[in-house]
This record gives structure tokens, C-alpha cells and sequence, in this order.
């Protein structure tokens, strides 16, 4: 019995062919799902106080900004006309596709860090180093954007935009031309230090905010849907009918939309301080979703039915829809629900990316500094504290809105990653749990027991197979020949057959992953590619349609391995329809990254690569699993009980 060390190559010195195969190694070296018997890293763990309400408030808090009260109007004047509503719905539809994914993964891999974690046990270092590293650009990015945007509306109530107090209002630096915004500033360190006084104090908050926001919007709900019975709703009473656009701008206001559902995914990065987890996460996940999604439907139905899309204002849809039926008060309400959306949607975005950050420490690829917890308060005070004041200097010095664009590809590369993962965790889940070399003497000592066992067994159903055979007839001898003659043979036969067939398995479930990733790319890339060469772009599609057919066809005729079952935290949400639920939602988010343009990707790529020369440098020799030994994940717990004894 073998088992396999992390660094067996790297001791004595490389080759060039050699640290090309050691480089690739360490990229896809995965670690275990955090245990009672596995998690024994020492650090000081996060506060069990959340439960479904908390994660309600934490996921509609994050989802719900103050994009909705601009996005209607947007949305219906360019792309979807009165159908905004079902634009909405299908982009829900769309989210709940990941939804599902986030709630297995959540339920069986309960521990701070959402995606990067989940990435790191499925698929490999590398990929979770990435999307961890996305995913810090992401929130930084995202609580700046969202902190500039509330001292706007603000000024609103004060009576204007130049109405705010000296001390909180923008100011242009002379001779630079730099626009600085102490208001937002101001709201990142008072958010901040309310994350710092506890996960349960802070989300009590969001709490609170949240659902003032949501009682604004019934508000619009039902005020909107007086005036629209009072008036005989004018938006819908138009000669172009419900889809002024067709099929295709519903679709293309669906794709627009579906960055409103963003933030969900904000409650799978609380998972380890959930009292509950394999109840409350997928709870949670799933009503948070559900409430977005009635409340964007409502909302959307009253407004586009209050006035024709093509007259709508696309800055301010609500209260200028408001303003026409002569109810002018409303602004001042919208413009506090607005605020309220805001200033829930920044502690939406501030909460994950500490936690994020110590989970990446925890595992070796961060300086020790951010995976420190207070023992009294139970957060990452520290590194709570440092991402704070880096968003802070964002939102005070930089006008952000050019970036945020750069915020929605980590969110898709995160739900695109996570989606891979149930793939893997269902057909190909890891089969080998990398150990530290602490416990090198007990894996040596469990290899010697089971080799002395699998030879004693042997050396007994030999002798069975031997002394059976006396006493026979002639035709009983003729017609076990083979047993009689190469008894160990046929033995070894029926082994390896069973062997060579899960082998195959596992082979064949992991080409048709790949195949079917390689084809979405390949479909998606050529499908939004308008200036390609038409024959060209068609084979392509077709070329890409083939693969994912293939992969799709394989995975769903190939066998789901047993150990899904067992691994991780059982008993949770299992997430339906798989191989078709996780293959769509790869194809709708890969879709959504090809079309964020290229200068986003310019301005990601160098964040990316920054990310790889980072951990190049420091990640990759200080990962906690640089010297593991990776055994057999049958064998690990008569090695932890070795170890215990010894």
C-alpha cells in the first residue's frame, strides 16, 4: 500500500520536466472537508449563533440594493418593454440554477470561505486561489461602488445634491481633479466596526434595515397597485402588446437583471458560524432567493402598468412614476428606501470578504495575520478592520463606477466553479484526504497492519480454494479447471475486474466533465462572437453544441459514484437534476463572463495576475498541504485512532 507525499519530487532538486509535473501537481492538490477529527489547525473557531432568519436577513440585505429602483426603468425602455416581469423571472430562475448548487455544497462543506472553499476540496488549489482572489477584488470593489452611491441620496432628503454638511459632502482636490467622498468613507468605518462587535449584533442590524427596505416596497407594491387600478393601468394598454421586442429583448433584459439577484451567495460565506447548518444554509439560501424574486416581479409589474416603457425615466423610474399620477411625496419615501438598500447591501458586501480572506490563511496561502479570530467578539477583527479601511480608501478617493463591471466576474466565476464542484463531488469525488507528515507514523503503521491483513486473507482463501476442490468428479474438474489450476489467478481476476470498471467510471465521468466545460466555452465564445465570420462562428457552435451533448449524454449515462453519500457533512440539501441542473448553470454564467467585454477582462486579468505572482511567491510554499500525504480516504479514520493511541 502506497501512499502518495506532496513534495517526494522536490527533495533532492528538479529537473525541468520535473517541476513541470511538481508545478501542476501543487495546482491540483485539494484538501478535506473540515471535521471534528479533521480540522486540526488550532485556530480559534467563529461564533455558531446564526440561524434561518439571520441568513434571510443576510441574504435579502445583500441582494436587494438600490439597483432595482434605476434598473426598471432601464431594463424596460431598452430591452423588454411591459415583459420586464417575466425578464425577471427568468433571471431568478437563472440564479436559482447556482442557488442550488451554493445549498449542497454549503450543507456538506459547512465552513467559512463559500466558493473558494468549495473549489479548493473539488477541484484544486490553483482554481481555488483564483477564485478566492476574484472574489477579494469583488466585495472591495463592490462596498466602495455601493458607499459612493449613498451620499447621492442622502443630499436627496437634505433637500438637493449639494445639501449635505460641509464635512460630509464630495469635494474636488484642486489641480488633481479628484473627487473625494468623506460620507462614504465615514459609512465603511461605522459599518465596519458594527462587523467587528459580532456576526449576531451585525446581522440584527441588517436585519432591521432590510426590512425597512422590503416595507418600502410593499409600499410601491401596494400604493402602485391602487393608482393602476384607479387609472386602468396605461403601460399595459399599448398597440406594440406585451413584447415590444420579442422574445429576444425579454432574454436580453433577462441577462441584464440577472445582476440583480447577486448576493445570495453572501450566506454561504457565514456557514461556519450557522447553528444549523444542513438545515438552516439551504433554508436560507432558498428563501432569500424567493423573497428577491416576488419582490423584483411585483415591483416591475406595478411600475411598467403605471406608465408606457418608452416614457419611463430611466434615473428615477419609481417616483417619476409616482410624480405622474401627482403622488409627488413618494420620491422622498423611495429616496429613503434607497438608502436603506444601500446601506444593507454594504454590510452585505463587507461581511464575506473577511472570512473569505481567513479561510484562505487557514489554509496556509495567506499570511497567518487574517485567519486570527478575537476570542471574545468570535470575528476576524483584524482583517474585518483591514479590508475595511482599504474600502474606505476606495470609496473616499475613487470614482469606482468605471470598476464595477470588475464585481461581476468573480460573482460568475464563483457560480461557475461552484457548479463544476457538484459535478465532481457527484462522479469523480476525491478519493485520497491529504494528511500532515505529524502523522506519518501512524500511516506507516495502519499500511503495515493492512498489509499483514491482506496477506493472511490470501494465504486462507488459498487454502479454501485448494482443499475444496478434492473429492470431485471428473466433470466438476473439467468444468473448474481455471479454479482449480490458477485459483489465486481467478481471485486476482475478479479484483481487478471490479477495479478496472470503477477505474473506468471515474475515467469516463471525468472526460465528460471536461469535455462538457470545453464545449460550453467553445458554444458560448462562438455564439457571442457577431463578428466572426458567419460559416466560421456556425461551426464553431456546432462544434461546441457537440461537446456539451456528449459530455451531457456521458454523465448522464454514467453511474453517480457512491461515495457522494458519505462525503462531507451528510444529511443536508442534495441538489436535483444533476448531470442537466449544474451543466445549465455552467452554460448561463459562462455566457454572462464572455459578454462583460473586453475591457473588463483587461482590468481582471491584471488583478489575476497580480493574484498568481502572489501565490507563486508565498501560497504555494506556505500551503498547509506543501508536505502532505495524501492516503486513501477509506483508511483515514484507523489512522486518526492510530494516532490517538500512539
Amino acid at each position: 500500500m502506497g501512499f502518495l507525499s506532496d513534495t517526494q519530487n522536490s527533495v533532492g532538486g528538479c529537473g525541468g520536466g520535473n517541476c513541470a509535473i511538481e508545478a501542476l501537481r501543487t495546482l491540483a492538490r485539494r484538501k478535506q472537508v473540515d471535521s471534528a477529527t479533521g480540522n486540526s489547525s488550532g485556530h480559534h473557531g467563529l461564533a455558531k449563533a446564526l440561524t434561518v432568519p439571520h441568513l434571510i436577513a443576510i441574504g435579502v440585505g445583500s441582494t436587494i440594493g438600490a439597483g432595482v429602483y434605476i434598473l426598471v426603468g432601464t431594463v424596460a425602455r431598452e430591452h423588454s418593454g411591459p415583459a420586464l416581469t417575466f425578464s425577471f423571472l427568468i433571471a431568478g430562475i437563472a440564479a436559482a440554477l447556482s442557488a442550488f448548487c451554493y445549498a449542497e455544497l454549503a450543507s456538506r462543506c459547512p465552513s467559512a470561505g463559500s466558493a473558494y472553499h468549495y473549489s479548493y476540496i473539488c477541484v484544486g488549489e490553483g482554481i481555488a486561489w483564483l477564485i478566492g482572489w476574484a472574489l477579494i477584488l469583488e466585495y472591495t470593489i463592490g462596498g466602495s461602488a455601493v458607499a459612493r452611491g449613498i451620499s447621492p441620496n442622502l443630499a436627496m432628503l437634505f433637500g438637493g445634491p449639494d445639501s449635505l454638511p460641509s464635512f460630509l459632502a464630495r469635494q474636488t482636490i484642486p489641480g488633481v481633479g479628484i473627487v473625494v467622498d468623506p460620507c462614504a468613507a465615514i459609512l465603511v468605518f461605522l459599518v465596519t466596526a458594527l462587523l467587528c462587535l459580532g456576526i449576531k449584533e451585525s446581522t440584527v442590524v441588517q436585519g432591521f434595515v432590510t426590512f425597512a427596505n422590503i416595507c418600502i416596497m410593499i409600499f410601491v407594491i401596494i400604493a402602485g397597485g391602487y393608482l393602476g387600478f384607479k387609472s386602468g393601468w396605461p403601460g399595459y394598454e399599448l398597440p406594440s402588446g406585451y413584447f415590444p421586442y420579442g422574445a429576444d429583448g425579454m432574454l436580453a433584459g433577462a441577462s441584464t437583471v440577472f445582476f440583480a439577484y447577486i448576493g445570495f451567495d453572501s450566506v454561504a460565506s457565514t456557514a461556519e458560524e450557522v447553528k444549523s447548518p444542513q438545515r438552516d444554509l439551504p433554508m436560507g439560501i432558498g428563501f432569500s432567493l424567493s423573497i428577491c424574486c416576488t419582490l423584483y416581479m411585483l415591483v416591475s409589474a406595478i411600475i411598467v402598468g403605471l406608465v408606457p416603457y418608452y416614457a419611463m425615466d430611466p434615473d428615477t423610474p419609481i417616483s417619476s412614476a409616482f410624480q405622474s399620477h401627482g403622488v409627488k411625496w413618494a420620491a422622498y419615501v423611495l429616496t429613503v428606501g434607497a438608502c436603506f438598500a444601500l446601506c444593507s447591501t454594504l454590510l452585505g458586501s463587507l461581511l464575506p470578504q473577511p472570512r473569505i480572506l481567513m479561510a484562505m490563511a487557514r489554509d496556509g496561502l495567506l499570511p497567518p495575520f487574517f485567519s486570527e479570530v478575537d476570542k471574545k467578539t468570535q470575528v476576524p477583527v483584524k482583517s474585518t478592520i483591514l479590508t475595511g479601511f482599504l474600502a474606505a480608501l476606495l470609496a473616499f478617493f475613487m470614482d469606482v463606477e468605471q470598476l464595477s463591471g470588475m464585481v461581476s466576474v468573480g460573482t460568475l466565476l464563483a457560480f461557475t466553479m461552484v457548479a463544476v464542484s457538484v459535478l465532481i463531488l457527484r462522479y469523480v469525488p476525491p478519493d485520497e484526504v491529504p494528511l500532515p507528515p505529524s502523522f506519518q507514523e501512524a500511516i506507516e503503521s495502519v499500511s503495515r497492519r493492512r498489509n499483514i491483513r491482506k496477506n493472511s486473507a490470501d494465504d486462507i482463501e488459498n487454502e479454501k480454494l485448494y482443499s475444496g476442490t478434492s473429492g470431485k468428479n471428473d466433470h466438476n474438474i473439467v468444468a473448474t479447471e481455471t479454479s482449480i489450476d490458477f485459483p489465486l489467478l481467478e481471485k486476482v481476476t475478479g479484483k481487478l475486474s471490479f477495479v478496472m470498471n470503477e477505474e473506468k467510471r471515474r475515467k469516463v465521468a471525468g472526460w465528460a466533465i471536461t469535455v462538457t466545460c470545453v464545449g460550453v466555452i467553445v458554444l458560448t465564445s462562438a455564439a457571442s462572437s457577431l463578428s466572426l465570420y458567419s460559416p466560421l462562428r456556425y461551426t464553431l457552435c456546432g462544434i461546441g453544441g457537440l461537446l456539451l451533448s456528449i459530455g451531457l449524454i456521458s454523465l448522464t449515462w454514467v453511474d453517480q459514484d457512491d461515495a457522494r453519500h458519505t462525503f462531507g457533512h451528510s444529511g443536508g440539501f442534495i441538489c436535483p437534476f444533476v448531470p442537466m441542473l449544474p451543466i445549465a448553470c455552467i452554460l448561463i454564467n459562462v455566457y454572462l463572463l464572455i459578454n462583460l467585454g473586453g475591457a473588463t477582462w483587461a482590468r481582471v486579468s491584471v488583478w489575476l495576475a497580480i493574484g498568481m505572482v502572489v501565490y507563486t511567491l508565498y501560497g504555494r510554499r506556505k500551503s498547509r498541504l506543501h508536505n502532505a500525504v495524501y492516503v486513501p480516504t477509506a483508511h483515514v479514520d484507523e489512522i486518526y485512532s492510530s494516532s490517538n493511541l500512539a
